[in-house]
């Protein structure tokens, strides 16, 4: 019989133990950091999508308006509806207009609107022939996440209602300009919800008068009723409804503001505030305020939550002017005082300067309850 050479066992054995190692190396799980990565990037883009829409678990419900945007062709301003963390509805509240800007904003907006529902983030493709509209539309929408992302940060505590307003108080919103006229509304807030809505502020004259006094009452009732600016508009007057959700949306957001400030609620029905336990009178002038025979101007002084004085800074003045500011100033100076809120009753042949001087009045009864 053959011997074995005491060489070749030695290669033999080496070869035998080069493939066990190669073996052993085959069946190891891989750690590789690359594969890893490429493994979770799909976890990394559902975390950066659900952060987007208001932060992974704090799930956010509500109504989010964006800043205002300022294009070449005019402001852009977008507001979104989320649900559960996700878009349910996105819509332009100021787009540009006038000229070859309305058939742009008609082309592209609705494509906007659809696009952000269907990506849930920002990163929109831009629509062609309507770059600075596009433009402006991804800025207010990141405005908007961002204000969602922010509501989702204090935590499972945190209120979030549908648009719903937050602190008790009166909210004016901010004055919409619309093809037939400003559009204006003020809201009073209590227990969070919403107990009394008013246009300060509606088209007039010609028609106009008819479809303010057939719109305006029932939008009213419709933002008491659902407590938010997602509401229906009045067939026949579209453009006073559009002008007063947008308004009413712009009250809510101040008292969802003041709410989530924790600085304390402002009183009811549009009376004068004050700090909790401060005693100490201070002075606050409204908004001038153009009527059709001039400017009405009011300055009231608050102490301890009520109003001590109240004058006119700026009244009508020339002709009969000076005859009617005489007689109708003084008494809505008595009567702001004794009813300690813009809600006094006009002075008879004085209407435009009794207007004007109530919602001065107003504008400075907000700045003392905020």
């Amino acid at each position: 019989m053959r011997k074995s050479h005491p060489l070749r066992r030695v290669v033999l054995a080496t070869a035998a133990t080069v493939s066990g190692i190669v073996l052993l190396l085959s069946l190891k799980p891989s750690s590789d950091p690359a594969s890893a990565q490429a493994a979770g990037s799909g976890t990394g883009a559902a975390a950066a999508q659900e952060a987007a829409q208001g932060g992974a678990g704090a799930p956010v419900t509500g109504t989010m308006t964006g800043d205002a945007v300022q294009t070449q062709y005019g402001a852009v301003q977008v507001r979104i509806t989320v649900v559960a963390n996700k878009i349910t509805k996105a819509e332009a509240v100021q787009a540009p207009k006038g000229g070859t800007s309305d058939q742009k904003t008609a082309l592209a907006v609705p494509k906007l609107n659809a696009a952000v529902v269907a990506e849930q983030s920002p990163d929109i493709d831009t629509v062609s022939g309507a770059t600075y509209t596009s433009e402006g539309y991804k800025k207010s929408l990141q405005s908007a996440i961002d204000k969602a992302n922010a509501s989702a940060r204090p935590g499972p505590g945190s209120s979030q209602g549908s648009g719903s307003a937050q602190a008790s108080g009166a909210f004016t919103g901010a004055a919409v300009q619309t093809q037939y006229g400003t559009v204006q509304v003020r809201i009073t807030v209590a227990g969070g919800k919403i107990t009394k809505a008013e246009a300060v502020q509606a088209p007039k004259g010609g028609t106009s008068d008819q479809k303010t006094e057939l719109s305006v009452p029932k939008l009213n009732q419709e933002a008491v009723a659902k407590g938010s600016a997602d509401i229906d508009s009045v067939s026949g007057a579209t453009y006073t409804s559009e002008g007063y959700k947008k308004s009413l949306q712009s009250a809510l957001d101040q008292a969802k503001a003041k709410g989530g400030s924790g600085s304390g609620s402002a009183s009811g029905s549009g009376n004068a505030g004050s700090s909790a336990g401060a005693a100490q009178a201070k002075t606050v002038t409204g908004a001038v305020q153009q009527t059709q025979y001039g400017p009405v101007q009011v300055r009231i002084t608050v102490a301890g939550g009520k109003i001590t004085k109240a004058e006119a800074v700026q009244a009508p003045k020339g002709g009969t002017s000076d005859q009617k500011t005489e007689l109708s100033v003084p008494k809505l100076n008595q009567e702001a005082v004794a009813k300690g809120s813009a809600d006094i009753d006009s002075v008879s042949g004085a209407t435009y300067t009794s207007e004007g001087y109530k919602k001065s009045l107003q504008s400075a009864l907000d700045q003392a309850g905020g």
